[in-house]
């Protein structure tokens, strides 16, 4: 079918971003640079993503966790691509695996603070789903010009041992491979681990280095006496392992990974996949370029999900929310997706596009309930301008229908999904599982945007407080002074709201190309399927 000229549009546009996406992503592979890459290379050893390629069975599925976490920050301190650290959720000998490697080409591997907060991430991934966390140690510690962001708090540096011995209770399986320095406090990540393995000549353990054990005591000591593959393996039995190379404790962590025992699973429906009935890239040209304009958020569905495979709940009631039954690759889901097309209700009124209604709200939570009862994973996809206002809605208690509604999507103890598609303002983005609401993985498309509210209104009332301001002081503003401070305060705004703003604070795992939701809602739910414990599904006292 030829495509219209509005659609050709569409497709440029998203088309375009999805390049945009893919250079950026192929900077932040650069880690801390070619020329550093190389010098890695020289010495006979692998680069961080040369590891993690090494490790990961070939042709299967994967993801990267936190490919943009720090992305344009830390600016004056020469940059920290991937925060210095790289996430993977992948297959190691045949198991689901999540992989965290320091990037040593990277401020030697540094920590900074959000190096510390993906490092936690991927340990929440971890004991969410029960699945084996791998760590590829190569890491000078803590970057000290930042030490006070990252070593003190609940949240810093040390979590992570606390997971570790969290995770060692829980019986999932933690496994080290000691592949450069690894010095200080993080002396005790591998230690922590279940076993550990250190390459002789490269790998390094200990709370301090030659020059610190000079200054502290007066000793002079070399690295590798003070602690080398040898010295740990054969006299302080601090590691279990030794290897002679990368490749050769890869070859061991990947034979250890081999000999866990298979997970129990827990029981989520898969039958045969189907291809959608139209193909993702369709996806391209239905969404509209500008986040304001209207579209059937069924089209979109159509391009993720199997084919004929969607049953509609509630259909004809609450019609600014889709929600229904679905199979995607074959996984039985519930969908919870923003409707952004104008609707009439059964009264006759109008329902704006993207707007969470009381009705649309009161369905939601029923539909959450009954994917809960069946143990139905949920699948959010977010283009959502937050809740209705105005004194009708007020008087009709919208704000505890939405109470309701985040009551359901707080205590849900399925597994839950998020798909930032474009807008995900307010309480909507809360409503529709944002990231305080714990999805197992959330996502955002390039033409994705996280805010309190839209960039147009948030200018319009900064631009009123402006002039209230300037108005006690006696002054006013000419329309062309307002125009050119709308303008200003539309770009500035305009940045936070980008979903790379949002991934760089790993306020999202990652930003995906539209035709790659499949593959991740499917990777997740086989992820979230090794864990098989049972939850109790309660709401709680909901607003009734």
């Amino acid at each position: 079918m030829k495509k219209t000229k509005k659609q050709l549009e569409n497709e440029i546009h998203h088309r375009n971003a999805v390049k945009e996406l893919q250079s950026i992503l192929g900077e932040v592979c650069l880690g801390g640079g070619k020329n550093r890459l190389e010098k890695k290379r020289s010495e006979g050893k692998l680069t961080a993503r040369e590891r993690i390629s090494y490790l990961l069975d070939k042709n299967t599925p994967y993801q990267e966790i936190g490919a943009l976490t720090a992305h344009n920050q830390y600016q004056d301190h020469g940059g920290c691509p991937s925060a210095g650290v790289i996430t993977i959720l992948g297959y190691v000998n045949n198991r689901l695996c999540i992989v965290v490697a320091n990037d040593s080409t990277v401020k030697a591997g540094a920590w900074f603070p959000l190096t510390a907060k993906k490092n936690l991430r991927a340990q929440e991934i971890a004991i969410e789903n029960k699945i084996p966390i791998l760590y590829l140690v190569d890491s000078a510690g803590i970057y000290l010009p930042l030490q006070d962001e990252v070593f003190a708090d609940k949240e810093h540096f040390g979590r992570i041992f606390r997971n570790n011995a969290k995770l060692s209770a829980m019986g999932v399986p933690q496994l080290s491979a000691v592949l450069g320095s690894c010095v200080a406090g993080g002396a005790y990540l591998p230690i922590m681990s279940d076993e550990t393995i250190m390459v002789e000549g490269a790998g390094s353990i200990f709370l301090a280095g030659p020059y610190l054990v000079k200054a502290a005591i007066g000793e002079t000591v070399d690295a590798e006496t003070l602690g080398g593959a040898h010295t740990h393996n054969a006299i302080s039995g601090v590691a279990d392992y030794k290897a002679k190379n990368d490749k050769e404790a890869l070859d061991i962590l990947k034979q250890l990974v081999g000999s866990l025992k298979l997970p129990k699973k827990a029981g989520f429906d898969r039958i045969k996949s189907e291809s959608p009935l139209i193909a993702s890239e369709e996806i391209y040209h239905r969404l509209p370029s500008k986040r304001s304009e209207a579209y059937d958020t069924h089209t979109i569905i159509e391009a993720i999900i199997d084919a004929n495979s969607f049953l509609a709940y509630k259909e004809s009631y609450g019609k600014s929310l889709i929600t229904g039954y679905a199979r995607i690759d074959g996984w039985a889901v519930g969908i919870v997706a923003n409707q952004r097309k104008i609707e009439k209700n059964a009264k006759g009124e109008m329902q704006i596009g993207g707007v969470i209604y009381s009705d649309s709200a009161d369905k939601a939570t029923r539909f959450i309930a009954n994917c809960n009862q069946k143990g139905i994973p949920l699948v959010f996809l977010h283009d959502v301008t937050g809740f209705m206002v105005g004194s009708k809605s007020e008087h009709g208690g919208i704000i505890k229908d939405g109470a309701k509604m985040v009551n359901a999507v707080s205590n849900s103890v399925v597994p839950k999904f998020s798909i930032v598609m474009g807008n995900s303002y307010g309480a909507g983005n809360y409503a529709m599982c944002g990231k305080a609401y714990d999805p197992r993985l959330i996502v955002a498309w390039p033409s994705a945007e996280i805010a309190v509210m839209s960039g147009g209104s948030a200018s319009k009332v900064l631009l009123q407080i402006e002039e209230a301001k300037l108005k006690k002081q006696g002054s006013t503003l000419s329309d062309q002074e307002k125009k050119t401070l709308l303008e200003n305060i539309e770009s500035k705004y305009k940045e936070s709201t980008s979903p790379y703003y949002a991934a760089s604070r790993l306020w999202v795992d990652a930003i995906i190309d539209p035709v790659e939701t499949r593959k991740l809602i499917s990777l997740g739910i086989d992820m979230a399927n090794h864990n098989d414990e049972k939850q109790t599904f309660n709401m709680g006292v909901p607003q009734v």
